[in-house]
């Protein structure tokens, strides 16, 4: 049997004492072992010559020439913020990709914890919430993209980010070195940064540099152990070589506890500021290195009762273009604000209780609905004198659609939908419990008890100082006695019978987001009292809202006896068609009073026109309905007109309000 032997071309060679035949057969052997090697040697070039290797992706810091290094050539980078959590994913492609033609080449991106862990171990990356796809559609767009992923981010957003049910473990020290804290913390960082590791540009992908916590300087704790726990937290599961970076104000005092050895630190300042002044603070932290405003303020935020915030685009072009005169690296805050959809803004408290309207509008170069401003065309005028700019024209503004007057009608009121909106039914308690005691994070829950006694003649009804979190609607045997006010009006009299039902609605509208008073608890956070008499076994409902109308609830179910036209907490029903496409547009709410609105499911967030600046609330086309009656719901809170209707237009106002009695910004 023939049987292939192995060729070692090494060995060619025979000895002189062979005899002639084995002679011959190994002149046979090494012509063989010759050819073979012709062969290998052939076939060398193609399979065998090692390729280049690609050249390794880097970014870092160059101290020397106080810039950045990517790849090894100094960069600056001219960055926008925007906020898919903000944003419909249906829009996120435009809202970035308008960010691209004006010019910038980098976004900056918050990622929201509460947004993505509702509840303890529970997590959502779904829909809207698909971070990893906005920063893919970030990278293909050519975008690379500096990461904040808190675990605080501030931004204006619901309690900064953290998650409410953090208040439910009992004296938790929010960012600090508490073991709780940071049990919730480390386990959210081992879900979240595992998605960011494979995108950091140094792994192929776009992120740049991602920062760690937000403006601890500005935090009255102080606790460096806690950074320093998250320093090894980040590098631990990110890997040594990702640039990190801290951000405060730029205040000497804001520096000294906001930054740490292993962070880079960078400061935030407004057009208003003094540029060299200000990067004199963040050269007094670190005296060599790129220079940093990691939150240039094109604008501002807007607070429900005050006037719309507004800052020329003059003044903003002209800060930008002192900035990268000297070299430095901006991220402008905010170049699209969006919207605060739900429950999910903010709020302040700067001497009192000041919650953060639903419009995130900001008056950034990309308007609410995204569509380019003034401000914008300016910006990238100046970007241009300093970095060629992208080739093709700004995307002109989506169109909008004025829809007109939509005519709704009462459908219940809210007392006596309880069996529909806390299918679990009440929890029983002495004195009344707070939003976190029965883990509930966001919107509604009623108290409810009985009054003790006949009061004949009108008594007090008074609520401690700051107990009220953050409004109460409320109403004596289901007729609606007025409203308690967190930081206003905390008594009402009121007369009835002993036995008479007393029911109170409490809101939450939005957790402070900045500052010290950070456990900000919601709901009633003191027992309510009757002329000076503590109120007793109360009733307490978790009013799941949201879950009913998702559910296709009130349009979906029987309909009920009309109920007669009084005030107070209620909700109203009607439906309207789109002309053949769904486009964008604004809801006005002529007459009413306070409350929240729901189209075809879609919680579009909070009205007040009563208090403004704020008149109407965005509707982006992508959760309209073509060929089919789009679902409106309304909660009213104190009182809708006679005849309820709401008016669709294809603009924005504001600055209608009965505080600051300013001309509407059309």
């Amino acid at each position: 049997m023939w049987k292939p032997f192995a060729i070692n071309p090494l060995r060619a060679s025979v000895s002189p004492s062979d005899p002639p035949a084995v002679l011959v057969s190994c002149q046979v052997r090494c012509m063989v072992r010759a050819s073979v090697l012709l062969l290998l040697l052939c076939f060398l070039p193609l399979c065998a010559v090692p390729q280049a290797a690609p050249p390794v992706r880097s970014f870092q810091i160059d101290f020397d020439r106080d810039c950045f290094l990517k790849d090894g050539a100094p960069f600056r980078y001219v960055s926008g913020s925007v906020h898919y959590a903000r944003v419909p994913r249906a829009a996120w492609r435009d809202r970035l990709l308008r960010l691209y033609m004006a010019g910038l080449n980098a976004v900056q991106v918050y990622v929201p914890w509460n947004y993505h862990e509702p509840q303890p171990g529970v997590y959502d990356f779904s829909g809207d919430r698909d971070v990893e796809a906005f920063l893919d559609l970030a990278a293909e767009l050519g975008l690379l993209v500096i990461l904040r992923p808190g675990p605080y981010i501030c931004a204006e957003w619901e309690m900064g980010g953290l998650p409410a049910w953090l208040l439910w473990t009992a004296d938790i020290v929010l960012r600090s070195s508490d073991p709780a804290y940071l049990a919730a913390v480390d386990a959210w960082l081992h879900v979240l940064l595992p998605k960011i590791k494979p995108r950091l540009y140094q792994h192929g992908g776009n992120i740049i540099s991602v920062q760690v916590e937000n403006e601890y300087g500005s935090y009255y704790i102080c606790d460096s152990s806690y950074l320093q726990h998250l320093l090894g937290t980040f590098r631990a599961l990110l890997g040594p070589e990702v640039l990190l970076f801290t951000t405060d104000g730029a205040q000497v005092e804001d520096l000294r506890c906001g930054t740490l050895q292993g962070l880079y630190a960078t400061i935030d300042f407004g057009p208003g500021s003094n540029v060299t002044e200000a990067f004199g603070t963040q050269r007094y932290v670190e005296p060599r290195g790129p220079l940093v405003n990691s939150e240039y303020y094109t604008g501002w935020l807007d607070y429900w009762g005050g006037p719309h915030a507004s800052i020329s685009a003059a003044l903003v072009a002209q800060g930008l273009a002192n900035m990268l005169q000297l070299g430095a690296n901006v991220n402008m805050y905010m170049f699209h604000g969006g919207t605060n959809f739900a429950y999910w803004s903010g709020a302040d408290f700067k001497g009192k209780y000041e919650p953060v309207t639903t419009s995130y509008d900001y008056d950034a170069p990309l308007s609410e609905a995204g569509d380019p401003t003034e401000k914008l065309f300016a910006i990238r005028t100046v970007i241009s004198k300093f970095q060629p700019l992208p080739v093709g024209p700004m995307p002109p503004p989506t169109p909008k659609c004025a829809y007109g007057w939509v005519a709704l009608h009462k459908y219940a009121d809210l007392l006596d939908v309880l069996d529909v909106l806390s299918p679990s039914g009440p929890i029983q308690s002495q004195f009344p419990l707070t939003f976190e005691a029965i883990k509930q994070a966001q919107g509604f829950v009623l108290y409810r008890t009985q009054l003790p006694r006949d009061i004949l003649a009108p008594a007090t009804l008074r609520a401690p100082p700051h107990s009220i979190c953050d409004r109460g609607y409320v109403m004596l045997q289901k007729e609606y006695q007025g409203t308690l006010e967190r930081d206003g009006q905390t008594e009402l009299r009121v007369k009835g019978k002993a036995g008479d039902m007393l029911d109170v609605l409490l809101e939450n509208m939005g957790r402070i987001s900045f500052g010290a008073n950070f456990s900000d608890f919601k709901g009633l956070l003191g027992n309510l009292s009757l002329d000076s008499r503590p109120l007793s076994n109360w009733l307490i409902y978790p009013l799941t809202i949201d879950a009913a109308i998702h559910q296709g609830w009130p349009h979906a179910a029987q309909t009920k006896s009309s109920s007669r036209s009084r005030a107070g907490p209620a909700f109203y029903a009607g439906t309207f068609e789109t002309p053949g496409i769904a486009w964008d547009t604004f809801v006005k709410f002529p007459g009413w009073s306070k409350g929240q609105l729901w189209i075809n499911g879609f919680n579009l967030g909070r009205y007040w026109p009563q208090q403004g600046p704020q008149q109407t609330l965005f509707v982006p086309g992508s959760i309209l309905r073509v060929g089919c009656p789009n679902n409106i719901t309304v909660l009213e809170l104190e009182g809708a007109p006679p005849n309820p209707s709401l008016l669709f237009l294809d603009q924005p106002l504001f600055n209608r309000t009965i505080n600051h009695r300013l001309l509407d910004k059309e």
